[in-house]
């Protein structure tokens, strides 16, 4: 356990900045959920309003630095893959 002020300071931001990214990740993984499951349903305007939606909470997390930019373009690569297989 930290005595030092500032020692104790970084532990509380690191724990809040922590659950931020947890829900951020989470918000990421419902949402590309959801274009899988409107792409099953062949629901095509529910698959472009979803995958915008998706896409723009990957490039958004890169941008906060809560994903690396490759692991985001990964997610996008391999939900497009997916939509494509599933509206086939």
């Amino acid at each position: 356990m930290a005595n030092i002020k500032s020692a104790k300071k970084r532990i509380l931001t690191a724990q809040r900045n922590y659950e931020k990214n947890v829900a951020f990740r989470s918000s990421i993984k419902t949402a590309l959920k959801k274009v899988l499951t409107c792409a099953q349903a062949k629901d095509q305007d529910g698959v472009k309003s979803a995958m915008s939606e998706a896409y723009k909470l990957c490039d958004k997390a890169v941008s906060k630095g809560i994903l690396h930019k490759n692991t985001a373009a990964r997610k996008k690569s391999r939900l497009t893959k997916a939509v494509n297989a599933l509206m086939a």
